[in-house]
Order: C-alpha cells, then sequence, then structure tokens
C-alpha cells in the first residue's frame, strides 16, 4: 500500500483529505507544520506528499518543499501543494520551490485523487 504524508496546519484538512485518501487505499500520515513534515519525510519515506504552504511556523510548506526537495534522501518524492490563493504568481513559487503539482483551496477531491494516482505511475518511489 502506498503511503502519504499530508501536511496541514488545520486538522480538518488533514482529516479530509486523509479520509478522501484511505478511501482510494493509501496508507495516511500526517503532520501539522513544515519542520514535523521534513522529519516524518525521512522517517517514514512516503510515496508522496500534500503539503499546505501557508502554515504558521518556523518553516512554512514552501520552504518545507525547498528542504525536501534539495535532500537527496527525500528529493525523489512527489509533493503536491495546497494553496488557499489562486494566482498564478502563487503557483510559480510553489513549482520554484519544487512542487510536482499545485492545488487551491477549495478543491476537488476527486482531482486530487487523479492526481496523486498519475503522480505516483509516473514517479515510483525509490528506496
Amino acid at each position: 500500500m502506498k503511503k502519504i504524508l499530508v501536511v496541514d496546519d488545520l486538522e480538518e484538512v488533514r482529516q479530509l483529505v486523509g479520509a478522501t485518501l484511505v478511501r482510494a487505499k493509501y496508507q495516511i500520515i500526517t503532520a501539522r507544520d513544515g519542520l514535523v513534515a521534513i522529519e516524518k519525510a525521512k522517517e517514514e519515506k512516503p510515496d508522496l506528499i500534500i503539503m499546505d504552504i501557508a502554515m504558521p511556523g518556523a518553516v512554512n510548506g514552501l520552504e518545507a518543499t525547498r528542504i525536501l526537495k534539495d535532500d537527496p534522501a527525500t528529493s525523489g518524492c512527489p509533493i503536491i501543494v495546497l494553496t488557499g490563493k489562486n494566482l498564478s504568481e502563487n503557483f510559480q513559487n510553489c513549482f520554484d520551490a519544487g512542487a510536482d503539482c499545485c492545488f487551491s483551496k477549495p478543491f476537488s477531491p476527486l482531482k486530487l485523487i487523479q492526481k496523486v494516482e498519475e503522480l505516483l505511475g509516473s514517479k515510483p518511489r525509490s528506496t
């Protein structure tokens, strides 16, 4: 079973995304901020990460994405970034940080599942 790390400071979002992915037969792990996300990504070695960019704390989602993509141990893991702002500049910042895909909130759970399946099919996680 493929493992997905869901990172968001809002419990409701983690639960919603997690429930959507569990129904699609994925194993879910969660983190509430960027620092915990980096730690869990290194420990748990997820197949994919779904990361909110606007999180409080020392490391937001964009910075966590940059750190994970710059680390050889985690750089091959696809990252889907969630943002509350549907601006092309915001999306460009996400891609510049290393995101493989961006979704603006609110988003379609079906489209999220389709993108997860596409990324996992085209980029299998190497261990």
